[in-house]
């Protein structure tokens, strides 16, 4: 992530305390998860807290990243990434992957393989099984 990202802050006074809310767009870098190319993935961040006035012991109604009338924008803004990461980093929603048995890249080159390997390590199972 850069240093800096530009973002939109919003505080809004409630009846009962104040709304806080960030957006943000940033980019994430890594390896597809599928065939291993670079991928980038552009993620929209919309995150909200909220701070009673008098929260009276309750964490809920809390803002952790609220101190002293100081916001901690960055330690809430990684926290909103973390939250909004994706299961798997694609490099395309339709990526192929790679050949499991060969390790080839399926998007360059599509292929099967017709004759299926048996593990070596089976062999003696599988005499077991012509003998019955």
């Amino acid at each position: 992530m850069p240093d800096t990202v530009p973002a939109e802050l919003a505080v809004t006074k409630a009846t009962t305390g104040t709304v806080f809310r960030l957006g943000f767009t940033t980019r994430l870098h890594g390896p597809c998860y599928r065939c291993l190319e670079d991928a980038v993935l552009e993620v929209p961040i919309a995150a909200r807290e909220y701070q009673a006035t008098d929260p009276e012991g309750s964490d809920e109604l809390r803002n952790p990243y609220l101190d002293a009338d100081n916001l901690d924008l960055a330690l809430w803004a990684r926290d909103a990434v973390a939250l909004a990461l994706p299961d798997k980093i694609l490099c395309r929603a339709d990526c192929a992957g790679l050949c499991p048995v060969c390790g080839k890249d399926l998007n360059e080159e599509p292929h099967t393989h017709d004759e299926a390997t048996t593990d070596s390590r089976w062999s003696a199972l599988e005499s077991l099984r012509e003998q019955l």
